[in-house]
């Protein structure tokens, strides 16, 4: 397998999207620059049935590199997600049963096939279950794993810091998800693991038993989560229900890039397109040029849709977009979100990228832009909260289908 070793391409590779790299930045470069063929996986738990575009910034990632030449997993982490993953919760997940587990697992390989390319025969992409190997080991193998860690390593874990601040519960069981998560790395002998940011803690606990069993180094490679940037909220989110799955309609896709808050643009061309980073310097020029962010957001929407629908269907959904705003009937329902049931209107329409701050949420209950069902929320009654089923109206632009499940 010839690997490519030119340095725009390790360039682009190991700074688009990428947070922080360990060991560094320079040994992952120099590793690419060697010409060997490496080995890169990065894991998905199925706690849904569908994947998001926040999980596509990784997959294109791993578009680079299997262009490069290097060899491709992608990790079903099906008995992982019957633990839960505890990173950046503030309370215990639900734990999946297989029966779940096996539901959501259905079309998986189908949405990321349409980043990665699974057909390559020259080069192909492995697709594995850590079931495969974390369902086998014994209970002597999961003490001699839990003792490569201490409880004050575990302890210093931000998720678990909050939790213990709050005085609300941490389980025992929750610390096996680390090690299980590392062990991924140490059963399939990788050379490099890419994930969120918000996988860090899990991701090292990999590196550290590579390391021990191993006994060579292994590359972590962080990446950008997509948020909003005036808000620090995350732009994709299962547990909200605001996530744009790669399984949803043309339409459906465009008009939920639509809502994105302006502030997110950019970054949304950076994590979630082909497009190159010239040109997308090109786009980020005019927009700070005054270009108007709708015009922007309308080339986004386009690019995406593209990708996971064609081109045809992006140029026909553009259209039918802009004669529906026009005529102001832009009042589609795109689909469910999650609620928390104790969460009111106003925090609510921050939670969903609505706006970006309160103090305009206040604005849009001043101005009567906010119905659930029919009837209009008075600013005076903006600490209520909605109920399942409730639809939930802001404006002619956003509209949604409240699910507390």
């Amino acid at each position: 397998m010839r690997i490519n070793t030119d340095d725009d391409v390790i360039d682009e590779v190991t700074t688009r999207s990428v947070a922080v790299v360990y060991p560094s930045l320079p040994a992952l470069k120099s590793a690419l620059k060697s010409g060997k063929q490496l080995s890169f996986y990065m894991g998905i738990d199925p706690t849904a049935d569908y994947v998001h575009l926040g999980h596509s910034t990784n997959y294109l990632i791993l578009e680079r590199l299997h262009k490069m030449g290097h060899k491709i997993i992608v990790l079903v982490g099906d008995f992982t997600a019957m633990i839960g993953d505890p990173s950046d919760k503030s309370s215990m997940r639900v734990q999946l049963s297989a029966e779940e587990v096996k539901a959501n697992l259905k079309s998986f390989k189908k949405q990321i096939s349409k980043i990665l390319d699974f057909d390559n025969q020259e080069n192909k992409i492995e697709f594995k279950f850590n079931s495969e190997w974390l369902s086998k080991l014994t209970f002597k193998d999961s003490v001699e794993l839990a003792a490569n860690f201490t409880v004050q390593q575990m302890l210093e874990r931000d998720a678990f810091q909050k939790r213990i601040a709050e005085q609300k519960p941490l389980f025992v069981h929750e610390f096996f998800y680390p090690l299980m998560q590392g062990y991924d790395s140490v059963a399939m002998n990788v050379d490099a693991e890419i994930g969120g940011t918000d996988q860090t803690f899990n991701m090292l606990a990999g590196r550290t038993l590579v390391k021990r069993y191993k006994n060579k180094e292994k590359f972590v490679i962080t990446t950008t989560l997509l948020e909003n940037p005036e808000t620090g909220e995350k732009l994709m989110s299962k547990s909200l229900g605001t996530g744009i799955g790669l399984n949803e309609g043309a339409k459906e896709m465009f008009y939920k890039v639509m809502q994105l808050p302006d502030s997110g643009i950019m970054q949304c061309f950076i994590d979630c397109t082909r497009l190159s980073l010239s040109e997308i310097q090109g786009i980020g020029s005019n927009l700070n040029s005054g270009a108007n962010p709708r015009d922007i957001k309308l080339r986004l929407a386009s690019e995406i849709v593209k990708m996971y629908h064609g081109q045809e269907e992006a140029e026909s959904t553009q259209k039918t977009w802009l004669s529906e705003v026009s005529r102001g009937e832009v009042s589609e329902h795109l689909g469910s979100v999650k609620i928390n049931s104790k969460t009111d209107i106003l925090t609510s329409l921050v939670e969903l990228g609505v706006v970006d701050s309160k103090s305009k949420a206040r604005r849009l209950f001043e101005e009567g832009a906010v119905r659930v069902g029919d009837k209009k929320v008075a600013l005076e009654d903006f600490g209520a909260t909605v109920q399942d089923g409730d639809i939930l109206a802001i404006g002619k632009k956003h509209k949604f289908v409240v699910d507390k499940n």
